[in-house]
């Protein structure tokens, strides 16, 4: 599985970078599912410190899942991203099993 973390307009530094990627890393119980995940994170208004984060998964045999957030602090809205993305791929590998059952 790749990660990919990319600042817009905004300097990705080590600690960001880290903590986007172990965050991401727990996506790993889908591994069976998720092939790329892109984090992409930029400040709305270079006046606010309002952020916004977009995680993007590469899914096979499914479209992508994408997930947004937003918030004051950047650690907090990666890990909200992450959170939903996370039952979305939840929520879509239930509906697999359920539906090899039948």
């Amino acid at each position: 599985m790749r990660i990919n973390v990319v600042g817009l307009h905004l300097e990705v530094t080590d600690p960001i970078r880290q903590h986007a990627e172990k965050k991401a890393g727990k996506l790993d119980k889908f591994n069976d599912l998720t092939q790329q995940i892109d984090i992409k994170f930029w400040k709305e208004n270079s006046a606010q410190e309002n952020f916004t984060v977009e995680v993007v998964v590469d899914v096979i045999n499914h479209h992508d899942f994408i997930a947004k957030a937003d918030g004051h602090d950047l650690y907090l809205v990666i890990d909200d991203a992450i959170n939903k993305v996370s039952r979305q791929l939840n929520d879509h590998r239930e509906k697999l099993k359920i539906e090899h059952r039948a």
